[in-house]
């Protein structure tokens, strides 16, 4: 008689977004998650197991089996990180920060849970891309993350002029993000590209005790002296 493994389930972990403690911002559904997974699909090895302590410090971290995804990840690997679903154990996957699967390389193992008929979990957590719309005042009711726009100056200009265009046309607020130490270039750059009286929100180190969110036309920004300098930033455009 053929025996059929039942598989196991992902649970989509959230982490803190900083150095803040955890159960500040984390419900308890995932130390419990936690207390019963000892594998981990996660982007970086030592951020992870430290997130597990955090959250769970009588978590045996000799018994975590962690497998790293990243950008140097290849897809043939990725089959490899789900075998144990496939027979039938749990697993969680970590994101750096905030929520796995958006804005994070994790979006491929959900996507692979699903062909192979396992189902997926998401668990509460910090997003500080709702986070950052919702204390933004801009429109609620439809708005686009973006992602990272251009490096070159020039291509830069022409996405955030296109993104200030849409933002009128559709009305729906636009999100973006930059890698932290290019943050303050970036608001300079945003200053030079939009109109005046364009809407922008700058949201910054969100949840942790140094959080700065506040929404201005970009007029009154270029009075406003802020460092946003290696902190992660999330900027919100929209001309009304």
């Amino acid at each position: 008689m053929q025996t059929t493994t039942l598989l196991g389930k992902l649970y989509l972990i959230p982490t803190t977004m900083g150095d803040c403690d955890p159960m500040d911002v984390l419900p308890q559904t995932v130390k419990r998650s936690i207390d019963f997974i000892d594998y981990y699909i996660v982007e970086n090895e030592k951020t992870a197991r430290k997130s597990i302590k955090g959250v769970h410090p009588e978590k045996k971290q000799s018994e975590l089996k962690l497998f790293v995804l990243n950008k140097h990840t290849e897809t043939k690997e990725h089959l490899d990180f789900i075998k144990p679903l496939l027979e039938g154990k749990n697993m969680g996957l970590m994101s750096e920060a905030g929520c796995p699967g958006v804005a994070d390389p994790g979006a491929v193992i959900v996507k692979l849970a699903h062909e192979k008929g396992i189902q997926v979990i998401p668990l509460v957590g910090p997003s500080s891309i709702l986070l950052a719309m919702m204390a933004s005042g801009m429109n609620g009711q439809s708005f686009t993350f973006n992602g990272y726009l251009p490096i070159e100056k020039g291509e830069k200009k022409t996405a955030l002029k296109n993104l200030e265009k849409l933002s009128q046309d559709k009305n729906q607020s636009q999100i973006f993000i930059e890698t932290p130490y290019r943050n303050n270039k970036m608001l300079e750059d945003i200053l030079q590209a939009i109109n005046p009286a364009t809407h922008l929100c700058i949201a910054t180190d969100i949840t942790l005790p140094t959080e700065y969110i506040k929404t201005l036309r970009a007029s009154d920004w270029k009075k406003v002296k802020v460092d946003l300098h290696n902190r992660p930033t999330i900027f919100i455009i929209h001309k009304m």
